[in-house]
């Protein structure tokens, strides 16, 4: 089993943190292996927690998708808990006035758009504008460290699902985000990484022995997470994603989609790593809540040759083949911004391509070229071989 940077702190470094009152931002997935939070874990080890901060979904992971999280106070403890996800994305000095260094313990899940990037990216800019250093306890990618898939934000489309220039699947733990974050936009953050120990970049979660805490309330699994990089861009359609199912994003399918000729269309096109099932489904929330819909489940059958960013974009032109009259994208955005899937992509590119007609495959490979000048660009930040 593999060491995290919070059970590297606890054994290695408690000393450094011996008089300092400590902020700590993170959420329920942050655990020991023993499945100890990472508040009960820090305090029973004598470290002084004076703040709590919460991202997305807050403290306790059950918030929902793109709801703003009120600050609040920890039940068990007393302590404060500043959302960074409501009113203030970027804790401000007065809610750092009170500690004298900020943790920052969650597990992502390797993928642009999940936004514990976003608010590790706003909590480096807060905390170095009120002089408090940060450190990183870092965690595996659960996606593996190694494949990189995906277009780059593109000037303009910046947003909270996209607030730096990376690939969708960009390969990197939150310690080696932090670190280039810091590296690339030059912002001064007093940084400190406490690195995993053992991992190594080939790895995908369940090969780290580590126990998988749902990261968020539809992030139940890490085949969830698997396709999660391209079956997400169904949320800036019109297409149910599969919320409100025990399958959010291995599913998907709307009121007026033939679910089988869906599986067909996209079962010849023979895809690395994937097979596609008709499935039918009644989703309890979100998009179609309460209709039967017909649509396909996602059988991952190989997950290392499977690429699910381009998975999702064939996915998009398949829908909107088999149901032309009915298919929309999203015109705007929880964001109030640009469509949606345009801020997934980083681009209006796939969108505005599609309803031009051209080919997916098309598409997928115009990201080859900044992909490979990002491979480059992030290697002098890499911690693990």
């Amino acid at each position: 089993m593999i060491e995290t940077g919070l059970v590297q702190l606890l054994h290695e470094h408690l000393d450094r943190l011996r008089g300092q009152r400590v902020g700590l931002a993170t959420h329920a997935a942050a655990v020991t292996p023993d499945l100890t939070d990472a508040v009960a874990a820090l305090r029973a080890a004598g470290v002084t927690l004076t703040a709590l901060y919460g991202p997305e979904h807050g403290l306790a992971g059950a918030a929902a998708d793109g709801a703003a999280v009120g600050h609040g106070v920890e039940v068990r403890t007393g302590l404060p808990i500043y959302s960074l996800y409501g009113a203030t994305r970027e804790p401000t000095p007065e809610m750092l006035a009170d500690v004298d260094v900020v943790l920052f313990d969650m597990q992502d899940v390797g993928v642009r758009f999940y936004t514990y990037t976003s608010t590790l990216w706003h909590l480096l800019k807060g905390a170095t504008r009120a002089g408090k250093p940060v450190w990183v306890l870092d965690r595996p990618n659960p996606l593996n460290g190694v494949t990189l898939e995906g277009p780059l934000v593109a000037p303009g489309f910046e947003s909270f699902v996209g607030v730096i220039p990376i690939p969708i699947r960009h390969g990197m733990t939150p310690g080696e985000l932090a670190l280039w974050m810091n590296g690339e936009y030059a912002l001064g953050a007093e940084l400190t990484v406490i690195p995993l120990r053992g991992w190594r970049r080939p790895q995908w979660f369940d090969q780290t022995g580590l126990p998988w805490v749902i990261p968020s309330p539809a992030m139940p699994h890490l085949s969830t997470a698997t396709v999660y990089p391209g079956m997400c861009f169904l949320e800036g359609t019109n297409v149910s994603a599969g919320r409100g199912t025990a399958l959010p994003f291995e599913v998907c399918g709307a009121p007026w989609l033939d679910g089988y000729a869906l599986a067909q269309r996209l079962n010849a096109l023979a895809l690395p790593g994937v097979r596609f099932r008709p499935h039918t489904f009644i989703p309890t929330a979100d998009k179609h809540a309460g209709q039967r819909c017909g649509g396909v489940q996602v059988h991952v059958t190989d997950r290392d040759t499977l690429r699910p960013v381009a998975l999702g974009v064939h996915v998009l032109a398949a829908c909107r083949a088999t149901a032309p009259q009915e298919f929309a994208f999203l015109p705007s955005s929880w964001e109030g911004r640009p469509a949606h899937l345009d801020l997934l992509t980083g681009s209006a590119r796939v969108r505005e391509g599609l309803i031009a007609g051209e080919p997916a495959t098309a598409l997928v490979a115009e990201w080859e070229s900044d992909l490979a000048a990002f491979a480059e660009r992030r290697r002098p930040y890499l911690l693990y071989a």
